[in-house]
């Protein structure tokens, strides 16, 4: 039992046998996914900004932009106005709001690490993630995905797509929030950044491919162990 409480399972099996049982064939399923596409660490955390509220192919033509600008390094982004960033990242929509989201974020590791990234990337986990959370336009998702995709440390990150995915098998928290999501996670599974990496891309995928809003049971590979996919109105959307 944690502070978040105790999961509810289906089929009186564990959190860590669904878990593990669900990774396993998507794994099979889908095959590895080699997330996160970014050609560095930078690249990864500005694309993790940005993707708030937006499609990764709008993401991508913000990244272009400024990979073309010579602006996508801290020291590049941070020579360069809101408005200058604002422009240049549009694609990517909101583009206002994240212009200073990326200010922030660049701001503070001027000001505490004076622009070096390896130094706040190799803090320990949970004092990378404060810090990330304490910083302007960064929530709890982007700050996971920077930990775990850009730190290579492990920690889950907490999606539409999960929360859809495992509320339809019957795997959920006891406190529905994003917090007692991530403890489901990091509470039934070993530590395993590689592991965390992969499997919250095949969710990605499996949620994209058939369990979207309305998901598509017939082609689920889950659907056997899945309480929607054995429902007779799981043509529906249940979430």
């Amino acid at each position: 039992m944690t502070a978040t409480g105790v999961a509810r399972v289906p089929d009186r099996r564990s959190a860590a046998e669904v878990l593990r049982d669900v990774h396993d064939c998507l794994l099979v399923a889908y095959g590895p996914q080699h997330w996160w596409p970014g050609e560095t660490a930078f690249e990864v955390i500005v694309g993790a900004i940005l993707t708030q509220s937006a499609a990764w192919t709008n993401v991508e033509k913000a990244l272009a932009n400024l990979k073309a600008a010579g602006a996508l390094s801290p020291q590049g982004l941070h020579g360069l106005s809101e408005g200058e960033i604002a422009r240049l990242i549009r694609p990517s929509g909101y583009f206002n709001a994240k212009a200073r989201k990326l200010k922030a974020f660049v701001e503070m590791l001027h000001v505490r690490f004076r622009g070096d990234l390896e130094r706040l990337l190799t803090l320990p986990r949970d004092e990378l993630r404060t810090l990330l959370l304490s910083t302007h336009g960064i929530g709890p998702e982007t700050a996971d995905s920077i930990v775990l995709y850009a730190a290579g440390q492990p920690s889950f990150v907490i999606d539409a797509y999960t929360r859809r995915m495992f509320t339809r098998i019957g795997l959920t928290p006891s406190r529905d929030s994003y917090e007692g999501w991530r403890a489901l996670f990091l509470d039934a599974l070993l530590a395993d950044a590689p592991m965390f990496n992969e499997y919250h891309a095949l969710i990605v995928a499996h949620g994209k491919a058939v369990c979207g809003k309305t998901p598509s049971c017939d082609d689920c590979v889950l659907r056997e162990g899945c309480r929607t996919g054995k429902s007779p109105c799981r043509g529906e959307s249940l979430v």
